[in-house]
């Protein structure tokens, strides 16, 4: 028996664009549902838009997101969470890292740092903050 903790994306309209974009970042699949497919529209103008998505890769990387229906409170707020990106290669981190970018505000630049060979933070341009980096041996001492 095992168990996956999975981040999940919430917007107001534009989760289908997010998935989207990841996809085009990290591989795999995307698959969506909307609110028109599940038989829940409450807002004839949200009818298409996501009521549950996901983006799903070989190698491991997981996503999900929705879009918040107006009705119910939403707030993107203010670093409540981080998608963390974690990767053996500096490669494979570094071609995430380019392509995340696009459109997006650098908030640490990609480089080394004392606990990763490579390691970034940016917010991209779905407003959500995205840490990548290196693993490394922890060194407690």
């Amino acid at each position: 028996m095992s168990v996956n903790a999975v981040t999940h994306l919430n917007f107001r309209g534009d989760a289908r664009a997010a998935l989207t974009f990841y996809r085009s970042v990290f591989g795999g699949d995307v698959a969506m549902v909307t609110y028109k497919d599940a038989g829940n529209v409450q807002e004839p103008s949200e009818a298409d838009q996501v009521m549950w998505g996901q983006v799903a890769a070989d190698n491991g990387f997981r996503v999900m997101a929705y879009d918040v229906p107006s009705r119910l409170p939403w707030n993107q707020g203010e670093n409540a969470f981080f998608v963390s990106v974690r990767g053996e290669a500096t490669e494979e981190v570094t071609a995430y890292w380019e392509k995340l970018t696009d459109g997006a505000t650098i908030l640490q630049p990609l480089g080394p740092a004392p606990w990763a060979p490579l390691y970034g933070m940016l917010k991209d341009r779905f407003g959500i903050t995205w840490v990548l980096d290196v693993i490394s041996e922890y060194d407690a001492s």
